[in-house]
């Protein structure tokens, strides 16, 4: 808003679409339009449609952000809308609009979340949507679509979806690295180690990044996401394959991008000195929605949680105030520790479902860092609360000893996570088989699930997770 009154573009809008010009607000340009928002505020919007954008209210155990895909309650005729029926659109936002009597007459469809907030309005040619169109897949297209010619021949009748409330994601993520003759390749580790084990000792090539992006886009992912694991090296910005492989596979890919590694700040040999938000700035630019953060994130817990106090100047404080929380995933990386007591570590410990080598019955899950490979004094439970207090919007769950075994994901660690934050939190390592999806999902409060090799090295297609996941009563995006 301070951009648009400086320039003249708020009055220069105010007319524009007072006069019934063609407009498409998307996210924010539907919040703008409202009176006034709570959001670093109160401050004052366009002031076309009666109604203040507030936060949502996640006191009654809905997660905020309100990330992912969901269902459209449609309340009249918004022509861009017709070819949506009962399938899921993304949405990825902290605040929201609600009806009321004074506003009635703009609403085209709501969305349930905690309650019923606005997802579109409609009046003329004026049109704008809280969801995502750009990154909600055929559908999302259709109302671009729509919007470009109204004289689009769409369905009318589009194919029945089944769309009734928030879905559980299924997320295809792509650990991403040069190989050793300076290629990037998808490549998978057990428990972080990506080489064959052969005399070459080669780092192991499961495929192209775009190509098997595209692949999962076309196979119903509902989200994809690039693990950068060269990210330790000196110059993140210099790392232009990873960008032009965001470029690219944004020009294909209509469903959410998250890129991870190396986002961080950092100095290069000249004695430049480029800051966290620069580096992912660099990222969102190329086509990445949101950025994941870990080593970097530890750091700063570990900081904040001796000083008490914000600086502000971490990466995750940084990106999520210029960005918002919703573009900011902190991936935590936990290797679990056994103990004979649970007054053993000053840590949250639990008592674990199956006892250790050496029969222990407790557990805490020590954080790491570089991959893996350096333990720090700091559990992933109280990782996951500091983080969330400095901005975080989501959290990235992987398990060092699940990593790349297949028999399905440490459910004791992501229901202690899942159960200390109110943000959404996705459950990764160790998915094996499509029964590893609904365990996860009807045992914790995960919001999503992520894998990688079982998807790269088709021994269980996304289709048929999704499929046993509608079997057994979860609703997913079809």
């Amino acid at each position: 808003m301070d951009v648009l009154v400086k320039t003249g573009m708020a009055e220069a809008l105010c007319t524009y679409i007072k006069n019934d010009r063609p407009f498409l607000g998307i996210c924010l340009g539907l919040q703008l339009l409202f009176e006034s928002s709570e959001e670093n505020g109160p401050v004052n919007g366009l002031g076309l449609i009666p109604g203040v954008v507030g936060r949502f209210n996640s006191s009654n155990g809905f997660r905020v952000p309100h990330i992912g895909w969901n269902a459209l309650q449609i309340t009249k005729d918004s022509e861009i809308l017709d070819d949506i029926g009962d399938h899921h659109v993304y949405f990825v936002h902290s605040y929201r609009a609600m009806p009321s009597d004074d506003n009635k007459e703009w609403i085209s469809s709501t969305c349930n979340y905690g309650d019923d907030f606005i997802a579109s309005i409609r009046r003329g040619n004026v049109h704008a949507v809280q969801f995502h169109p750009e990154k909600s897949g055929d559908v999302g297209l259709s109302v671009l679509r729509r919007f470009l010619d109204p004289k689009t021949q769409g369905t009318k009748n589009p194919t029945q979806g089944k769309a009734s409330k928030l879905a559980k994601r299924v997320i295809a993520c792509l650990d991403v690295r040069t190989n050793d003759k300076g290629d990037l390749v998808v490549t998978k580790g057990d428990q972080y180690d990506v080489r064959e084990h052969t005399k070459e000792n080669e780092v192991r090539n499961l495929g192209k990044p775009v190509e098997l992006a595209g692949q999962y886009y076309k196979d119903g992912a509902d989200e994809v996401s690039f693990l950068n694991i060269t990210g330790f090296r000196d110059f993140p910005l210099g790392d232009l394959p990873m960008l032009q492989v965001l470029r690219r596979t944004s020009e294909n890919v209509f469903v959410p991008l998250t890129v991870g590694g190396g986002i961080r700040d950092f100095t290069d040999a000249n004695g430049r000195h480029y800051t966290s938000l620069e580096v992912a700035s660099e990222y969102f630019r190329s086509g990445a929605d949101k950025i994941s953060i870990g080593s970097d994130a530890v750091h700063a817990a570990e900081e904040y949680m001796k000083t008490k106090v914000k600086t502000g100047k971490s990466s995750l404080e940084q990106i999520s105030k210029v960005y918002g929380s919703q573009a900011v995933v902190v991936s935590i990386d936990p290797r679990r520790v056994y103990l004979k007591s649970p007054n053993d570590v000053q840590f949250k410990t639990i008592r674990v479902t199956k006892p250790g080598p050496g029969g222990e019955e407790y557990a805490w899950y020590q954080c790491t860092v570089n991959g893996g490979r350096e333990g720090r004094p700091i559990g992933a439970y109280e990782l996951a609360k500091v983080v969330e207090e400095l901005g975080a919007g989501e959290i990235l769950l992987n398990c060092i000893d699940c990593d790349g075994q297949g028999k399905g994901f440490d459910i004791d660690l992501i229901k202690l996570i899942s159960d200390a934050v109110s943000i959404p939190v996705i459950a990764s390592s160790g998915a094996g088989a499509a029964e590893h999806f609904s365990e996860v999902f009807m045992e914790t409060n995960a919001s999503a699930a992520l894998a990688a090799g079982i998807f790269h090295r088709k021994e269980v297609p996304i289709q048929s997770v999704k499929e046993h996941l509608l079997k057994e009563g979860i609703e997913v995006r079809v």
